[in-house]
């Protein structure tokens, strides 16, 4: 039987990314240092999660015409990330996010959405070929960077196939109730879980507020990502909090993605919501110890020593 993989569909970016001692501001010039160019974008991130962790993963989005797609594409390929279902969009520049990394680890972001706003016909078609090609039992993980039709059609074809889908929903801004429609698991952060339900997370209680509020969409499992790092899971009417643990904070940049890509990978692997969660939060408390985000995601090995600490502070909390 052929193995199940992970499928990721959504952002392919170049990243420029250096360290500041303050975000920069209008009117004024603020020195930087540590440059690097780096692949990065939310579904290139989870792809790259998965093929270290050790599973097939297939990447769906587009790249620019333009030399940009190499530093975006070249991590992926060497590390074994299907790439059938990338294409080129004629006449656009590959995707590209600027970032900024604070002193405490903290970030500041600006993308130029560029060909992951650039999709046609073909390149959609491609897309959910590739989903329905996909051996059962495999996962499907989608965020918001590109269009919210390809991520329909392509949603619609996952779930006529019977797979599992975990959601990124970032932007927020880009939600339609149809992104919604049967999908296995959702994994916003506080800002956006707060944005989705009309409501301000500020921590557990809150995101459990939201979370009962999303899963009022019909999503069967629910988990708002904690700006300390920890979570809060609602899943067959049980809300959960995974509490963060102390880490040195480097580099946040990714590690909400890292969080999804473990999150899919764990369900991949038929761990239960609890236990995925569990993993998900460790994948992410690793991905901010190193400078950049590909770079810094863990390996299993590096998940297995930390994932005690972090399954020793579950709690279950009240369900009102």
């Amino acid at each position: 039987m052929t193995r199940p993989i992970l499928l990721s569909l959504g952002s392919i970016n170049a990243d420029f990314q250096l360290r500041t001692d303050a975000p920069p501001e209008a009117g004024r010039t603020v020195m930087g240092c540590d440059f690097v160019r780096l692949g990065g974008g939310k579904a290139a991130n989870v792809a790259l999660l998965a093929r270290r962790l050790g599973h097939p993963a297939e990447l769906i989005g587009r790249v620019g015409d333009d030399d940009l797609r190499e530093q975006a594409l070249a991590p992926l390929r060497r590390a074994g990330v299907g790439l059938g279902a990338v294409s080129v969009a004629p006449g656009q520049s590959t995707a590209v996010s600027m970032i900024c990394v604070l002193p405490d680890g903290g970030k500041t972001i600006a993308l130029a959405g560029n060909a992951n706003d650039a999709w046609d016909a073909p390149a959609r078609e491609a897309g959910e070929r590739a989903v329905a090609a996909a051996p059962d039992g495999s996962v499907l993980v989608a965020d918001w960077e590109v269009p919210p039709d390809v991520v329909a059609a392509i949603l619609a074809t996952a779930c006529r196939k019977g797979l599992r889908v975990v959601l990124d929903p970032s932007p927020s801004e880009r939600m339609r109730p149809e992104l919604l429609r049967g999908i296995a698991a959702m994994a916003p952060n506080a800002s956006e879980a707060g944005s989705l339900a009309g409501l301000k997370v500020e921590g557990p209680e809150d995101a459990a507020r939201a979370a009962r509020h999303l899963a009022g969409h019909g999503v069967p499992l629910v988990c708002v990502k904690l700006s300390d790092g920890g979570c809060v899971l609602l899943e067959g009417g049980r809300l959960t909090h995974v509490p963060a643990v102390p880490v040195e904070v480097v580099d946040s940049t990714g590690a909400g993605d890292a969080f999804s890509g473990a999150l899919a990978v764990a369900l991949l692997e038929g761990k239960d919501a609890v236990a995925a969660a569990a993993f998900a939060v460790t994948a992410s408390h690793l991905a901010v110890t190193a400078y950049g985000s590909q770079e810094a995601y863990p390996d299993r090995d590096r998940i297995g020593e930390l994932l005690p600490r972090v399954q020793a502070g579950i709690r279950a909390m009240a369900a009102s």
